[in-house]
């Protein structure tokens, strides 16, 4: 029997460096989709701030050509040279804004309120604390001379006209924050660490000013209601899809897909292949502009795609708001891929000093499906390719609260079947049985809002968070609870469900209003004989 030749080592990371070369070059030809532009303007505006009136005259001194103007943080009175200047009390003071439009307002003094194009804080305790600032906003850490200098060199090139990208799309009809005046997902909310998403009760706003792109409101979102845009998660798809092609037709082998952010992007990925040995021909690499920007339905079909692994390049950068999206969404891929039988650490974390990810992942049939549609759409096709070829699925997996996938359960002795809960849900995941009173789930469409159970007048309803692997399963409504119709004693139009008839004949047997058998009986009118028989009884 004749035995297979065996590729040595050296040769085979040879092939993989040349693949890898190839598919990077092949990645790179393809054009993404260009995203809205945001124009700001400043025109050199600046407001010092700070507690020593000394410091802040010197910056007002050395801030030309910028026209300053200053406010000191603390008791005294009197003006600077060659500024306006306020006195204010620390907590009268409040100021928000970016490049070219921040506002400062005064509680009962001043000006009330004032505008600048530029921030430079020296007052030791910052205003604005988010993690990632405004542009045109400049908190220095120390007050020495230097920093000084260094501070007002940066805010002077920050004068004329400037263009940053709109980096996000928002679907307010698919977005899970609020419905009904419940309020419930503040995923991206909680996540933006510029500090750019707000409120607005039934949906949210974002600041496109101060959004400074970080991706974790899109990661985060379960929905898919708010979306990267800079570029978009199909088109970081076919860059994906591309590389992995490239590279298997070259001949390469264990493909390892590693996202960094191209800020640290090309000087890092070099260092790693200095320092990867004879992994380094496995790796491809994806700049994206932010390490966050892409999420689990990314990482999964990227491995559908054929990559052996996943590695997001850390970085000091990183907000801590950012990472801990991103823990969440590695701590979900990971417990997915252990339900499926696959080894977790297909997803991790890679940092510049440590080893690169070894392709840990089975030889799998790569997919050819093209990643187009919703979010949801994306990662269970995804999904789908990895479980038909899983060898040790189970037929669920268990996942921790907080996760966008799972069931609800309904108690049908307290159900009344009022379709509070269907009205609140954005996914379309609770369905009423159109002509018949029944009340149904379709388990795909849940991302575990709560808000059905914060919308349940009876407490009926409640959800737990799990995914089913399989398909027809996940996508096959389920009934929850049904009752019979209850016909109007006069016209004989269906008008309510048995149960609940029965309910508020009980609740208001002693009620006053009710003791009358005329009047108790009404309740079992429809509404619009109800009103011919009150205004009967009335003209008798």
């Amino acid at each position: 029997m004749t035995q297979p030749l065996s590729v040595p080592a050296q040769d085979e990371d040879s092939l993989n460096r040349r693949a890898r070369d190839q598919a990077r070059e092949t990645a790179a030809a393809f054009k993404v989709a260009s995203t809205g532009i945001l124009e700001l303007s400043s025109a050199g505006r600046l407001l010092v701030i700070g507690a020593d009136p000394l410091l802040v005259e010197r910056a007002v001194m050395a801030a030309s050509p910028l026209d300053p103007a200053a406010l000191i943080v603390g008791p005294g009175a009197g003006s600077l040279a060659g500024a306006t200047t306020w006195w204010s009390p620390r907590d009268q003071v409040t100021l928000d804004g970016w490049l070219g439009a921040f506002r400062l307002r005064l509680e009962g003094q001043g000006p009330g309120q004032a505008h600048f194009d530029l921030v430079l804080d020296l007052s030791g305790e910052p205003f604005l604390t988010q993690e990632m600032l405004p542009p045109g906003y400049l908190a220095p850490d120390s007050p020495d001379a230097a920093a000084l200098d260094q501070a007002l060199g940066a805010l002077r090139d920050l004068v004329g006209q400037f263009e940053k990208p709109r980096y996000f799309a928002y679907d307010p009809g698919i977005c899970a924050h609020g419905m009904k005046g419940a309020t419930a997902c503040r995923r991206c909310i909680d996540a933006c660490p510029a500090g750019a998403i707000t409120s607005l009760v039934e949906r949210v706003q974002v600041e496109a000013a101060l959004c400074q792109g970080g991706g974790a409101c899109a990661t985060s979102c379960p929905t898919g209601a708010m979306a990267y845009n800079y570029p978009s998660a199909q088109d970081n798809l076919e860059r994906v899809r591309r590389l992995l092609v490239s590279y298997r037709e070259a001949g390469g082998s264990g493909p390892v897909l590693l996202i960094l952010d191209a800020e640290a992007g090309v000087e890092a990925f070099d260092r790693i292949l200095a320092d990867a040995g004879p992994c380094a021909g496995h790796l491809l690499p994806l700049m994206v502009e932010e390490v966050a920007s892409l999420g689990l339905e990314v990482w999964l079909t990227a491995l559908a795609y054929g990559a052996r692994a996943v590695g997001l390049l850390d970085s000091v950068r990183i907000p801590e708001n950012v990472r801990r999206v991103v823990d969440e969404q590695l701590d979900l891929g990971r417990a997915i891929l252990a339900g499926l039988g696959y080894p977790p650490d297909a997803l991790r974390w890679c940092r510049p000093q440590a080893p690169v990810p070894d392709p840990v992942m089975p030889a799998l049939g790569p997919a050819v499906h093209a990643a187009v549609g919703a979010k949801r759409q994306i990662l269970f096709a995804a999904l789908d390719h990895l479980h038909a070829r899983a060898e040790r699925a189970r037929p669920l997996v268990t996942l921790s609260a907080g996760a966008p996938f799972g069931t609800a359960q309904v108690d049908e002795k307290a159900c009344t079947l009022c379709m509070a809960c269907v009205t609140v849900c954005p996914g379309k995941a609770l369905q009423h049985g159109q002509d018949v009173p029944q009340l149904k789930f379709l388990e795909a469409n849940c991302v575990q809002c709560g808000l059905c159970t914060r919308s349940c007048p009876e407490d009926a309803i409640w959800i737990t968070p799990r995914l089913l692997f399989d398909a027809q399963a996940r996508g096959r409504p389920r009934l929850l609870c049904e009752d019979t119709p209850f016909h109007c004693l006069s016209c004989g139009s269906a008008f309510a469900t048995t149960s609940l008839i029965g309910r508020m004949q009980q609740r208001l047997a002693g009620h006053s209003m009710y003791r009358d058998p005329q009047a108790a009986a009404r309740l079992r009118l429809c509404g619009d004989c109800r009103v011919a028989d009150m205004m009967r009884a009335q003209e008798q």
